[in-house]
């Protein structure tokens, strides 16, 4: 207006040092940082101090009773140990060849203009909330279960597992055979074909049948009568639960393989199956562990779904039909009701025994997943 610079502002200065302003936006940063890692240690300090009355009084028992009855304030921890550990794995079951056939087609095979709407209504599943899953579980799947599936696991479970068991034996047989190349070693045997290790391996699974026929019979592990709200319920309503985690994770570790392995293997004439095979599912392993282990982590914290429909009973059985109890279930059922203080302790120490599972296995996965996202971005 007179020519002559406008005032500045008194901290315009200040703020305008590049070098304060980045050592500031790092130590906000690394605060933040801090202050996550703050929280996760304060409340496993909470819950640690919480659970003293129950270490005081159960001791390492806690870990190894089976016995849970808060008016004798006789607390173990097993049969929740156990039913969380069995109904996450029997989610893994069914939810991982889903889930990683998903991702395969979403990166391998879909037209690209198909690609984001079947993963966005895949991953969609993760936004319901757990207590519908718990309504449908109990007006639909569980009614479902009782009439129509768990009356043929009945009848033709056990011998499923129990030939799946001997086709295991003898896939095992033949690896470690080839693994130890006997042929190699001992002269005498040369040279040895793979049909004739599969021989061995069959063998050796022919004759397993009736040792674990006996064991299944002896602890089945589908018993009648069912009412449909059993471990195995929990386990398929875990699996679809825990199918967005597999499907967005494996999705993101197949897409980082780089194109050039994938076009390197049709160059030397491989299928598109071959192509998967060696370019993608080869390289991922480490990737597809960690997925896995994360969708695990996720599956051992679920509590209301899981409480709606596992039975609700401390018991440990061989029995997949029957009612079972897990760790988050029994903290949701029996916090409000605990009234003696021991009983508010042992709640507590499922929940610090429950955190520390689920913390370690989604560190080992974030590392997992990590190391492999990032080797071929180097």
């Amino acid at each position: 207006m007179n020519g002559k610079a406008p005032k500045a502002f008194p901290f315009s200065s200040f703020l305008q040092s590049s070098a304060l302003m980045d050592r500031l936006f790092h130590g906000f940063t690394g605060f933040m940082a801090f202050l996550i890692l703050l929280l996760a240690a304060m409340t496993a300090v909470t819950l640690f101090i919480a659970a003293l009355p129950s270490m005081r009084v159960s001791g390492w028992s806690f870990l190894t009773s089976s016995d849970w009855d808060p008016v004798k304030e006789i607390f173990g921890s097993v049969p929740f140990v156990y039913g969380t550990l069995v109904s996450s794995l029997i989610a893994l079951v069914i939810a991982t060849p889903l889930g990683l056939g998903i991702s395969l087609f979403l990166t391998e095979l879909a037209p690209m203009k198909f690609r984001d709407p079947v993963a966005f209504v895949v991953e969609i599943l993760a936004a319901i909330p757990s207590v519908v899953y718990g309504l449908w579980g109990i007006f639909l799947l569980a009614p479902f279960m009782r009439v129509h599936v768990d009356p043929l696991l009945i009848k033709f479970g056990n011998p499923f597992v129990v030939g799946l068991a001997a086709i295991t034996v003898a896939v095992l047989t033949f690896a470690i055979l080839r693994a130890l190349d006997l042929s190699e070693r001992i002269p005498i045997l040369k040279p040895v074909e793979d049909y004739q290790l599969w021989a061995v391996g069959i063998l050796v699974g022919g004759i397993m049948i009736q040792p674990l026929n006996r064991l299944i019979s002896a602890y089945p592990l589908f018993k009648g009568p069912s009412t449909g709200l059993s471990l195995f319920t929990a386990g398929v309503i875990l699996s679809i639960m825990i199918l967005p985690t597999i499907t967005a994770i494996s999705r993101e570790v197949f897409e980082s393989v780089p194109n050039s392995q994938r076009e390197s293997a049709r160059a030397l004439g491989a299928t598109n199956w071959e192509t998967i095979q060696l370019a993608v599912l080869k390289s991922s392993k480490v990737g597809i562990l960690g997925a896995l282990m994360l969708a695990l982590g996720r599956a051992l914290g679920e509590t209301m779904a899981v409480t709606m429909v596992i039975g609700n009973n401390p018991q440990v059985s061989t029995n997949l039909l029957g009612a079972s109890h897990s760790m988050a279930s029994v903290i949701a059922n029996e916090f409000s009701e605990a009234v003696s203080d021991v009983h508010i302790a042992a709640l507590a120490e499922i929940g610090l025994l429950l955190m520390v599972i689920t913390f370690i296995l989604n560190i080992v996965a974030n590392l997992l997943v990590w190391v492999t996202t990032s080797k071929y971005q180097r």
